[in-house]
């Protein structure tokens, strides 16, 4: 099994996947932490924070690169921001 340090950075290189993407418009994300219950603790910033779209960004471009890339990873949670539900 990979150790927290190893999955903390491949984290971080599948996030680097997207940030080009979130930075187009304004934004960025930040892995705040990695549990040791393998969970992601991930925060967008900038102009994600209060998108309309920042649900279907953090499901569909952060949670799923993540989880596919990193397979020890459980989850991935959104913090320090607010969920649009449109």
């Amino acid at each position: 099994m990979a150790n927290k340090e190893d999955i903390y950075e491949r984290t971080m290189k599948a996030m680097e996947q997207i940030r080009p993407f979130l930075k187009e418009d304004g934004g960025d994300l930040y892995l705040a932490e990695i549990t040791d219950d393998m969970i992601a603790k991930v925060e967008l910033k900038g102009t994600c924070t209060n998108c309309s779209m920042n649900r279907m960004t953090f499901t569909e471009g952060v949670k799923d690169t993540i989880m596919r890339q990193v397979p020890e990873v459980k989850a991935v949670e959104a913090v320090n921001f607010a969920l649009n539900e449109s």
